[in-house]
């Protein structure tokens, strides 16, 4: 790519000296930024922005075709199913979801095993009944999801089950998919999409927040089984009907349209890169490096989630006091370091390590880690 606007200004190619463990909005592949500010005052010689350029325009229609087509191929998502680029976040789509796939039935299964499903599960209650069909459980003080034979769902009776594969507080995974027969199945994957191949065709709908993997904050993307696209309940908001986004292919209002670009960046970037299995395994390395790390010095640093069931995504842990917790964060930034508190309800430390964090700021983390204990423990 030419990283020449004109021949007055040229984009800096220095990389960040700055590796950010914020659990979203997240760090970003340093190409797609390279690319993004290259194109920032004239988009493919058109004088103009990209956030400038009219959404039903032929120049944008092409840029919201080619996002489109190209996470096609990164999931190998099937033909029946529509992917929708929509605002409002994923917190939208805890509405969305029962307002759309409830139908004529009155219940839905919920797995809750953490802070962002119980909001689903709070929002979903204003629309119908809520079955919990199952919980976080503890084994000698480590959270794990329960096997699918321990849960109560609703069989029949349930428009969907839903649930969060991943959960960015607590860290805490899912290590299969649930099987529900007839019954679609329903993911947040806000904070583990595209992180490795999945099969599609195993859910009805996939909803996620583009800022942790997909690009930055402000669009959603909603993988739905063409079936399950019908109408919503009576006398809801227009906005929130699956039908209507996938009549007029997300283009029923304004879409959030620069940030459909960057997701668009950084689906052709992660092509690039050798699509999701390459991605996958370098992921694993990241997350392997570090729980490592924390088992080594377990005591020093704990993480309270069962191995099974850590995230490969999100690495919460804890020091013995706030002190030392204060004074690893302190340290942490001289070495470049960022975001790495914990959530605001849980406390303690979070490595979010997202498809952009490479590995080499892993291993630097990893490495002050060691010297970290070895110096205070």
């Amino acid at each position: 790519m030419s990283l020449v606007i004109n021949q007055e200004k040229q984009v800096s190619h220095t990389m960040r000296k700055t590796y950010n463990f914020s659990a979203g909005p997240s760090m970003l592949p340093h190409e797609v930024l390279l690319k993004a500010q290259a194109e920032m005052l004239d988009w493919h010689g058109t004088g103009m922005s990209i956030m400038e350029i009219g959404h039903r325009g032929p120049e944008f229609q092409q840029v919201a075709a080619t996002a489109e087509a190209d996470l096609r191929e990164l999931m190998s998502i099937p033909s029946n199913y529509k992917i929708l680029f929509l605002a409002g976040g994923a917190t939208t789509q805890f509405a969305m979801v029962p307002i759309n796939l409830l139908g004529h039935k009155t219940k839905a299964d919920y797995i809750d095993t953490g802070i962002w499903s119980k909001k689903a599960i709070a929002e979903a209650q204003r629309y119908g009944q809520v079955n919990i069909a199952a919980h976080t459980l503890y084994d000698d003080e480590l959270a794990y999801v329960p096997a699918q034979n321990q849960w109560s769902l609703s069989a029949s009776e349930s428009a969907y089950v839903h649930y969060t594969p991943n959960e960015t507080i607590d860290g805490i995974e899912f290590p299969f998919i649930p099987q529900t027969g007839d019954v679609p199945v329903v993911a947040d994957m806000t904070s583990m999409i595209l992180s490795r191949p999945i099969d599609v065709k195993q859910f009805g709908v996939i909803y996620a927040g583009a800022q942790k993997n997909a690009g930055q904050a402000g669009i959603t993307i909603v993988i739905i089984r063409d079936d399950l696209i019908t109408d919503p309940l009576p006398n809801m908001p227009t906005l929130y009907s699956y039908k209507l986004h996938a009549e007029n292919n997300s283009f029923y209002n304004t879409p959030p349209t620069y940030s459909w670009y960057i997701s668009g960046l950084v689906f052709a970037w992660m092509k690039e890169q050798g699509g999701l299995q390459v991605i996958y395994e370098r992921n694993v390395r990241k997350a392997k490096r570090l729980y490592a790390i924390i088992d080594e010095y377990h005591g020093f640093y704990m993480n309270r989630i069962r191995p099974d069931c850590r995230s490969l995504m999100n690495v919460p842990f804890s020091l013995p006091n706030d002190q030392l917790t204060a004074t690893f964060l302190q340290e942490a930034e001289t070495y470049g370091l960022k975001n790495l508190r914990g959530h605001r309800l849980s406390g303690g430390l979070r490595a979010s390590i997202y498809n952009a964090m490479p590995e080499e700021g892993v291993r630097i983390l990893g490495d002050f880690m060691v010297d970290f204990a070895k110096k205070h423990a």
